[in-house]
């Protein structure tokens, strides 16, 4: 009888471990929140979130829905993934916004069910201040009550200086903060965020939970870029590497896996979250997804293109055990 007693109680001590390893993103880190230079859980633990970008709403709609949010879950264990709203290129935000909306909603509602931290980014090039505010102040008060929320304000600055970027972010977080006094803000700097230099030398203030992006592209950004950051991480920046590939910045070219690899021991080094752009199928080297893949999810190998396929064994080598 003992021994039948001894023999329950390691039964469930096992099964208790496993659900310990099982516990979905959110559950296991909770209101997310940045502690120097680090993000860090609702506990205090460094976090490192790692995942995938949609491609942009108004050229891949198809791929926004609550199954493929399940599926890169479940089958590519991310712990985060981005939704790219468009605000430029046809039928974007600005000229379409309830369709906008709808696929936005999509995903974030879904990654809320799933468990998963979500970004909902803001995807443009050009300052669009008064349309990016208004939006904030809707999805802030709309979301901001679930910790799942992650807010990339400007994806990527091109020609504005840091000084104009400052401004813009001071305003949009303004209406943020009015609905939504914690989640995580992500911050472009000038020159598709390379320009993290300028970020260490003048960094925002009277801000809390802000972080600074980072994007790269293996083939073309390499030791330059990384010693750049490196040095902003140093003077305490906190950066969230919102978007990188490991071919060339257009998207298209060879793969530069050394490099790749390189960026990825950097970022894992430094705990520092990494996104992968993006779930696609365009015919070029950086979209995932091969055209005839289901767009639910439920990709075998053979939908997924050869970026893809590296991008999936990546995320889940280093989210190993998060899941288990």
């Amino acid at each position: 009888m003992k021994w039948l007693k001894y023999c329950l109680v390691l039964l469930v001590s096992v099964f208790a471990v496993q659900v310990s390893h099982a516990i979905d993103p959110v559950k296991r880190w909770g209101q997310l929140q940045v502690k120097g230079n680090q993000l860090c859980s609702e506990s205090g633990e460094p976090v490192s979130l790692r995942g995938v970008s949609y491609g942009w709403h108004n050229l891949w709609p198809r791929f926004y829905n609550k199954h493929t949010v399940a599926w890169l879950k479940k089958d590519w264990h991310c712990t985060v993934l981005r939704a790219a709203m468009g605000t430029v290129i046809e039928d974007n935000y600005i000229e379409n916004s309830t369709f906008a909306l709808e696929c936005m909603d999509k995903v974030i509602k879904a990654a809320i069910k799933n468990d998963i931290y979500v970004i909902i980014d803001w995807h443009t090039y050009y300052p669009q201040k008064e349309e990016a505010k208004k939006f904030f102040a809707m999805m802030s008060k709309k979301y901001g009550q679930y910790p799942h929320v992650i807010y990339e304000i400007y994806n990527e600055p091109m020609e504005d200086t840091w000084e104009s970027v400052k401004e813009y972010a001071r305003e949009v977080i303004g209406e943020i903060r009015k609905n939504d006094p914690d989640n995580i803000v992500l911050v472009g700097s000038p020159h598709w965020d390379q320009d993290l230099h300028l970020v260490a030398e003048s960094p925002l203030t009277g801000y809390d939970n802000i972080m600074y992006t980072l994007h790269f592209y293996a083939a073309t950004h390499s030791e330059q870029l990384r010693n750049r950051a490196q040095a902003a991480w140093e003077k305490g920046i906190p950066i969230f590497v919102s978007e990188c590939a490991g071919m060339e910045a257009s998207g298209d070219g060879p793969l530069n896996i050394p490099e790749w690899e390189r960026w990825i021991n950097w970022l894992e080094k430094h705990k520092i979250s990494w996104v992968n752009w993006s779930i696609s199928d365009k015919n070029e080297t950086c979209s995932m997804i091969l055209p005839r893949a289901d767009k639910k999810g439920g990709w075998t190998e053979e939908l997924i293109k050869p970026y893809g396929r590296l991008v999936r064994e990546f995320v889940r080598k280093y989210n190993e055990g998060i899941y288990k």
